[in-house]
């Protein structure tokens, strides 16, 4: 059984999939980048499933290999996007919180009307 055109394209698919989180991340659109881990998963899962039962031969492999560090590099460059998402959600919370402090000090120490 020749399995290499079948994970191949697994691997493609994947490959699309990670291409597509990170333009979506670039472009700060989280919600669809949420919506596209979801198909991210299922072909990573699909993969798992191909691989079971059947070692990948070693020329396989080699076939394999540069879509896969494709796919690494993706992910890598997402985790850097999502990390600023992070850290800028962060910093509004922490505005928010500092700004609700004011709002609370401000009402407290106001005269109270006669």
């Amino acid at each position: 059984m020749n399995i290499a055109p079948h994970l191949l394209a697994i691997y493609q698919e994947i490959l699309t999939h990670s291409q597509s989180m990170l333009r979506l991340a670039g472009e700060g659109q989280w919600d669809a980048l949420i919506d596209m881990e979801v198909n991210y998963l299922s072909a990573v899962e699909k993969l798992a499933k191909a691989t079971q039962n059947e070692p990948v031969p070693s020329h396989t492999q080699e076939q394999l290999r540069p879509v896969l560090r494709h796919i690494l590099d993706n992910e890598s460059e997402l985790k850097v996007l999502l990390k600023n998402r992070q850290d800028e959600i962060s910093g509004l919370i922490q505005q928010a919180g500092r700004q609700k402090s004011v709002n609370n000090c401000l009402l407290y120490t106001s005269p109270s009307p006669r």
